[in-house]
């Protein structure tokens, strides 16, 4: 390849990494920080990618690829791997013909996450190898690394990133195209993939041979590296933090470590050895720490370091040497704030705004309608994980019995439902339940950035594909009653929802309107806009939270009026919620 150099992010360098590892399947589900991977390998031709309905289903499609001796790729953020952690253990029991990669991508400080856990706690607990880069051009020559520490020791191999690095650009050098030592073919062997017990037990044994094999290997990896400096101060560390050491303190000497398990013993009791104090430095748990303190090493990290959020090396300088020294490193940017809020014209907001009136439980799930929880619609009550709205609201009313009868609802997007509320509707329907269950439609996976989803009839590639019918699947699970509405009519979805919760059978709302930020919508011409004329000052339109709607206070001693609304004709995105309920009829269509 010619010489040259790209400036990359993170996931670009990781997408750029399998496609020089010459990776030939690639399955995920999007979600922040480690959607763009997938959607990058588009660009690159000769390997099947798709959004496989969720991250257990991506595993499985990756091993199976990995069963017909290619190389796969499976992309996923940190709470994913939850979901996909029945086949990834068992995978790595099975072992491999062609390598295959798991990309995880951790989230500290939760930036768009629901908690903060340290996914290599999985490496551990899976006894498989993890990776761990520090910047986009090791993401590039990790995740090729990988896949040849995937087939020479027949195990699957995570490369774990953090938003910082899979977001942060750098530059990065293109390499050449791998080949895999392993050919396509069928092969069968039943007694590496069939993890009856018989034969479970025997790929066990082979399992511990592997973690055997790999800590020798461990200790000559070229990434695990000792950086001698100033001996008075040493620190152990990976991946984004080392960055932060050494940004905080360039002459110390610092032994980095590429592959976070297994550990490199031998290599850390000789750099151990040499310093006088000892710290480790790692964001979230103390997962390194507590293995060397485990080999008998004294050594400081938690105690000092933080142990949620993400680091800097503001925060590390800061914790090591207990002093004020803010001129040293580089300082936080103070950015303003700006409070969530469900967009302009956004389906959403109107049945929330219903829900909030009839004063049910909301048993919420992950989408970016999770914001309908803040003021002023406050109209979102539990939010667990994907999928987990239905089984929580369905919970509830086994726990109260018929006292819970129109009281609570379950509310879940589209693509969420197909990623993991099909089952838990199964268990309302199987179980004799009567949740109000509502499936919010908006033709696309929002939150993660508009993707593709088995419910709006595309592919990952924009190909035309069989859409989901959710009305005719919900009615296949057993509902006998399912409904499908516009959530912009507030007022007739009001009145469904009141009708449904006093059902004492399950049934299904889907709120169908198109996302507002769908390219096929913003491209659409003569959309009205909405003004208001003689506003009474009720404030009825300004509850609905939508940012359109601007509040003018008027200071005038005199007035009856305590300020007027007003629509800010930028924003407006012509759903009419807010005509709808104004019952002065001072909202009306200004043009088109």
């Amino acid at each position: 390849m010619e010489n040259k150099v790209l400036l990359l992010s993170g996931n670009e360098a990781i997408a750029l990494g399998a496609y020089e590892a010459n990776i030939k399947v690639a399955s995920g589900y999007p979600g922040t920080p480690s959607t763009e991977i997938l959607e990058t390998l588009l660009s690159y031709d000769g390997i099947y990618t798709e959004w496989a309905p969720n991250e257990k289903v991506a595993v499985e499609v990756a091993i199976g690829a990995s069963f017909a001796g290619v190389r796969s790729l499976a992309t996923m953020k940190h709470v994913g791997l939850n979901v996909a952690a029945d086949p990834l253990f068992t995978s790595v029991y099975t072992g491999v013909r062609g390598g295959f990669v798991i990309i995880c991508a951790d989230d500290p400080e939760m930036h768009s996450s629901q908690n903060e856990q340290d996914n290599r706690n999985y490496a551990f607990a899976a006894k498989l190898p993890m990776l761990e880069p520090s910047d986009p051009f090791e993401a590039k020559e990790f995740v090729k690394k990988a896949f040849n520490i995937s087939e020479e020791f027949d195990t699957p191999v995570i490369v774990r990133t953090t938003t910082r690095l899979s977001h942060v650009k750098g530059i990065v050098s293109p390499g050449n195209i791998e080949k895999s030592k392993v050919s396509p073919s069928i092969e069968k062997i039943p007694e590496k993939f069939v993890m009856l017990p018989s034969y479970a037990r025997k790929r066990r044994v082979e399992l511990d041979k592997r973690l055997i094999r790999l800590r020798e290997f461990v200790e000559t990896f070229q990434e695990n590296k000792i950086e001698l400096g100033d001996k008075r101060i040493g620190f152990i560390t990976s991946g984004v933090s080392y960055l932060y050491v050494k940004e905080a303190f360039p002459n110390a000497s610092v032994l980095k470590l590429g592959i976070v398990y297994p550990f490199p013993e031998k290599m850390i009791k000789e750099f151990a050895s040499q310093i006088e104090e000892l710290f480790i430095v790692e964001e979230l748990d103390p997962f390194i720490e507590l293995h060397v303190k485990a080999m008998g090493i004294k050594c400081k990290g938690k105690e000092l370091i933080p142990s949620r959020n993400e680091l800097s090396s503001y925060i590390v300088k800061n914790a090591i040497l207990k002093e004020d020294i803010k001129k040293a490193v580089f300082e936080p940017v103070q950015i303003p704030l700006r409070p969530p809020n469900l967009c302009p014209g956004c389906p959403h907001r109107g049945i929330f705004y219903a829900l909030s009136k009839l004063k049910v439980f909301v048993a919420g799930d992950i989408g970016c309608y999770t914001l309908a929880a803040f003021k002023p619609l406050n109209a979102v009550d539990s939010c667990v994980c994907m999928g987990a709205s239905i089984g929580t609201a369905f919970g509830m009313e086994k726990a109260l019995g018929k006292d819970a009868l129109s009281k609570i609802v379950a509310v879940i997007g589209d693509s969420t439902f197909v990623h993991s509320g099909i089952t838990p509707l199964i268990d309302v329907v199987y179980n004799k339940g009567f949740t109000t269950v509502i499936i919010l439609d908006n033709s696309t996976t929002a939150m993660t950035g508009h993707q593709q989803n088995p419910a709006t009839g595309f592919t990952i590639k924009d190909e035309p594909t069989v859409s989901i019918d959710l009305e005719a699947l919900c009615r296949a699970i057993g509902v006998k009653h399912v409904y499908t509405v516009n959530p912009n009519d507030i007022l007739g979805t009001q009145k469904l929802v009141k009708q449904e919760i006093e059902r004492d059978e399950p049934s299904v709302i889907i709120t169908k309107a198109p996302c507002v930020l769908l390219p096929e919508v913003r491209k659409i011409k003569n959309k009205p806009i909405y003004k208001i004329n003689k506003c009474k000052g009720c404030m009825t339109c300004v509850k609905l939270g939508c940012p359109a709607i601007e509040w003018i206070p008027i200071n005038d001693e005199k007035s009856k009026q305590k300020g007027n609304s007003q629509i800010n004709r930028v924003l407006c995105a012509g759903c009419g919620q807010c005509a709808m309920l104004c019952k002065f009829d001072a909202i009306m269509m200004e043009e088109k």
